[in-house]
């Protein structure tokens, strides 16, 4: 496996519906380990160990056609992401699998939240997955 190193901050993403875009994001990055660090009036910052790598705001113009991908621990992690984003508004972009354009390692599923961003929860597997549905494409 790969080992990686942070070369962004943190991403903020403009949204109109801070309540439906929280309701979202925050039961589509639970199964991540992503919690809700802060919550302002306009704001609500996401992460881990408490630092903030993810912030939706509300405001004008919103966030379109961005893309992000979250770390996850595990395939069931991806797979849960899936679920959820799905369940609270979120359009199927790509279904779980292994995106082996990618990597035979690489585990991934991908949504569009409310604005058409390309958020995308994936797992880098030490080993080649074998037993997983395939998927081809750009997603």
């Amino acid at each position: 496996m790969t080992e990686r190193h942070v070369v962004v901050d943190h991403v903020l993403f403009v949204v109109s519906d801070l309540g439906a875009s929280r309701r979202l994001f925050t039961a589509a990055l639970e199964p991540l380990g992503i919690a809700e660090l802060q919550v302002q009036s306009d704001c609500v910052a996401y992460g881990r160990l408490d630092l903030d790598d993810f912030v939706i705001c509300e405001g004008a113009p919103p966030t379109v056609a961005a893309h992000v991908a979250f770390d996850a621990p595990d395939r069931a992690s991806v797979d849960a992401f899936f679920e959820q984003a799905v369940r609270h508004g979120a359009r199927v972009r790509g279904e779980p699998g292994v995106w082996a354009q990618y990597s035979e390692r690489y585990y991934a599923a991908f949504v569009d939240d409310l604005h058409g961003n390309n958020v995308e929860a994936v797992f880098h597997s030490p080993d080649v997955v074998v037993d997983a549905p395939r998927r081809g494409g750009v997603p």
